[in-house]
């Protein structure tokens, strides 16, 4: 496999300083300043944390003036459901394509992506949003859009396409076609996330049980990591600092650490029933974990064991868990922009769940339609968004 070496440094080197441990001073390697980014990406502003453009006092200019929503896709329902988070209610309501998976926010911030894969037929399409009215725009046909992400530089929108196992590179306004990067050992294809520098991209192969590894400019498979046990995995976030990728499990109920530059497993963190979505706090010290309250594929309303575990960036440990109250399936969405809510879709339960992040309390079930999966809470803080559910920067 072709080695990716870390972020190349602008000033090389390490910077050498004494840190204090419980037995005394010992030696720790700090990153220089400065990080060799790919062209077009914007600058990593503080290299031990990547997340430090998304706290709450970083929202662009770009979407200053959008009315807060949380946008809601059904998947067995065919329609989006809008939520008003000041009032808590669903406001409106629209359908759109067959199997809507995920509403994804685009790279410039300006367009809301809904990815109707259409499961097990040949008529996936996207259905634009404008954030600023809520409303949607006129269906884009494309093949097998699963999941959505978006380079670093912004050129290019990377359609899912889990059933072919395949990415294919959008032009990210017009949805023309670029070229696509095959990745036959990776069925299930799904969830993913960009290295510190933006060089590669690390996805999920759910029914595979594995990771793979590319090199996005290059168009090229750079590798496959295998899990243990026949995993599941399912979504992925890179830490603050880039060194790790954490990687949801659903069958193990964890998040394995990979080292991304060596492709290598280098820990796992238990969490709890069915681990799926990843969403780092406001404050961007800590990482919310979703349980999704079942450990295979698929689940039943009223009885999942969900419920939401908070892992300490720093330590890498659980400290807290979550659960939700009697039974729930708890999958995919992201945090308020005060930090104060973290908004999840209850799968299996036909509900999105509004957590309160300060105590863990459920502060509200709020209905919505059949299978809801990958919300997002929009506006969000950042520079540009890679795409998901808001994978912001």
């Amino acid at each position: 496999m072709p080695s990716t070496t870390r972020p190349r440094l602008l000033i090389a080197g390490l910077v050498l300083a004494l840190a204090l441990s419980a037995g005394g001073y010992r030696a720790v390697s700090q990153p220089a300043a400065g990080i060799e980014t790919v062209p077009g990406m914007p600058p990593v502003t503080d290299p031990t944390n990547l997340y430090s453009e998304t706290r709450s006092d970083k929202l662009s200019p770009v979407v200053a003036k959008v009315p807060a929503r949380v946008y809601v896709p059904n998947v067995k329902s065919n329609e989006v459901h809008v939520i008003d988070p000041a009032t808590l209610t669903v406001i409106d309501r629209f359908r759109v394509g067959t199997n809507p998976q995920h509403v994804v926010p685009s790279w410039d911030l300006t367009t809301l992506w809904v990815t109707n894969n259409a499961e097990g037929r040949t008529d996936g399409t996207l259905t634009p949003i404008d954030p600023m009215t809520g409303k949607p725009g006129k269906d884009v046909v494309v093949d097998d859009p699963y999941n959505m992400y978006f380079t670093p530089d912004g050129k290019s929108a990377v359609i899912v396409a889990e059933a072919m196992k395949r990415l294919d590179f959008r032009d990210p306004k017009t949805m023309a076609l670029q070229g696509s990067v095959s990745a036959p050992k990776c069925g299930g294809i799904n969830h993913g996330d960009f290295s510190l520098d933006g060089r590669y991209l690390i996805m999920t192969c759910e029914y595979t049980g594995r990771l793979v590894k590319i090199d996005w400019r290059a168009r090229q498979v750079l590798g496959y990591l295998t899990l243990p046990d026949r995993g599941i995995p399912q979504d992925v976030r890179v830490s603050p600092d880039g060194t790790l990728f954490y990687v949801a499990d659903l069958k193990a109920g964890g998040v394995h650490l990979v080292d991304g530059d060596t492709f290598k497993r280098a820990g796992f963190i238990k969490t709890g029933v069915g681990t799926h979505g990843l969403y780092p706090s406001r404050d961007t010290t800590k990482l919310y974990v979703t349980n999704r309250g079942f450990s295979q594929i698929g689940g039943k309303p009223g009885v999942g064991k969900g419920s939401v575990s908070v892992i300490d960036f720093a330590s890498r440990k659980v400290i807290t868990t979550w659960p939700i109250p009697g039974a729930g399936s708890p999958d995919m969405g992201n945090v308020s922009v005060d930090g104060r809510h973290l908004w999840l879709s209850g799968r299996y339960d036909s509900v999105v769940y509004v957590i309160d992040t300060t105590s863990g309390e459920l502060v509200k079930r709020i209905p919505v339609g059949r299978e809801p999966h990958g919300l997002a809470v929009w506006p969000q803080p950042g520079r540009y968004s890679l795409g998901h559910t808001g994978n912001m920067r």
